[in-house]
C-alpha cells in the first residue's frame, strides 16, 4: 500500500494572504490525518512565503503520522530539521526565489554535499529522500550519496498524461525498479493529481510514499477534504 502524504503549503499560502491565522495550518493537519492522511509534508522556504519555520514546529505535537518536512539544505533549514526532527526530510535543490521545484539533484556533481548532509540526519535518526529526476544515472549516483530514499520527480509524467502519453511512464518505472535493485526506498511528487495518480501508482514498482498538495487542495475546493483523500486512498489501494 502507497502512503498518501498531504503538502498543506497551500492551506500556509492562503493564510497568509489575508493576515491572522485562518485557516489554521495545525488544525489542518490534525484534520487530513483524522480524514486518514497516512503523513502530512511541509517545504518552508527561506522567504517564509508559505510555511513558516514555526509551523514546523507547531506542527510536531500533531503529527502522529509521517512527518516529512521538505527542503533545500541551507543552514537554517537543517538546523530547523535537527531541532524538530520529523520522520522524514526531503532534499530539494529549489532555489530562494523557485515558485516550486523544478528539478531534481544532479546526484553525481553534488555528491560530496549531499553525503556530508544526509550523514548528519541519519545520525539524528530522520530517515532522508532526495529529490530526483528519472534518469538511471542519477539513481545510481543517489545510492552513493547513502540516502535511505529518492523522491521521484513526476511534474513531466503528469503533464504527458495529461496529453495521453501514457508511455511517459517508463522512465519513472525503470528508475523505480533500479532503485529497488539497489535498496532504495521510493516516493514521488509534484503534478500528481486525482486523475493521474492510480495509473502512476500501478506502474512503479515498490511506491512507498506520494505527496500531494497543490492537486489535492484544488480538488476539495469543489469535492471536500474528507471525501478528496477518501478518493485519492482508493485510487492507491492496490
Amino acid at each position: 500500500m502507497t502512503k498518501l502524504s498531504v503538502n498543506i503549503n497551500k492551506i500556509a499560502t492562503l493564510r497568509n494572504s489575508r493576515g491572522g491565522d485562518v485557516p489554521n495550518v495545525v488544525q489542518f493537519a490534525k484534520d487530513v490525518q483524522e480524514f486518514g492522511a497516512e503523513g502530512v509534508t511541509i517545504h518552508p522556504r527561506p522567504d517564509e512565503r508559505h510555511i513558516r519555520y514555526q509551523d514546523a514546529r507547531d506542527l510536531k505535537s500533531v503529527v502522529y503520522t509521517e512527518y516529512n518536512i521538505e527542503g533545500n539544505p541551507v543552514k537554517s533549514f537543517v538546523d530547523l530539521v535537527l531541532e524538530v526532527r520529523p520522520t522524514q526530510v526531503t532534499l530539494v535543490p529549489d532555489a530562494e526565489d523557485a515558485i516550486t521545484s523544478n528539478a531534481g539533484w544532479d546526484t553525481i556533481k553534488h555528491k560530496d554535499f549531499l553525503i556530508d548532509v544526509i550523514s548528519e540526519f541519519q545520525r539524528n535518526n530522520i530517515r532522508t529522500s532526495i529529490f530526483v529526476d528519472p534518469v538511471l544515472e542519477q539513481i545510481e549516483g543517489a545510492k552513493e550519496t547513502g540516502t535511505d530514499r529518492i523522491e521521484l520527480y513526476t511534474e513531466d509524467f503528469a503533464h504527458q498524461y495529461g496529453l495521453g502519453n501514457e508511455s511517459a511512464i517508463k522512465p519513472y518505472a525503470d528508475c523505480a525498479e533500479l532503485a529497488n535493485q539497489l535498496g532504495l526506498g521510493v516516493n514521488a511528487g509534484h503534478d500528481l493529481s486525482l486523475d493521474n495518480i492510480k495509473f502512476f501508482s500501478e506502474n512503479i514498482p515498490g511506491l512507498l510514499e506520494v505527496s500531494i498538495g497543490h492537486a489535492l487542495v484544488a480538488e476539495s475546493l469543489y469535492l471536500g477534504v474528507e471525501n478528496v483523500i477518501q478518493m485519492y486512498l482508493r485510487k492507491l489501494k492496490k
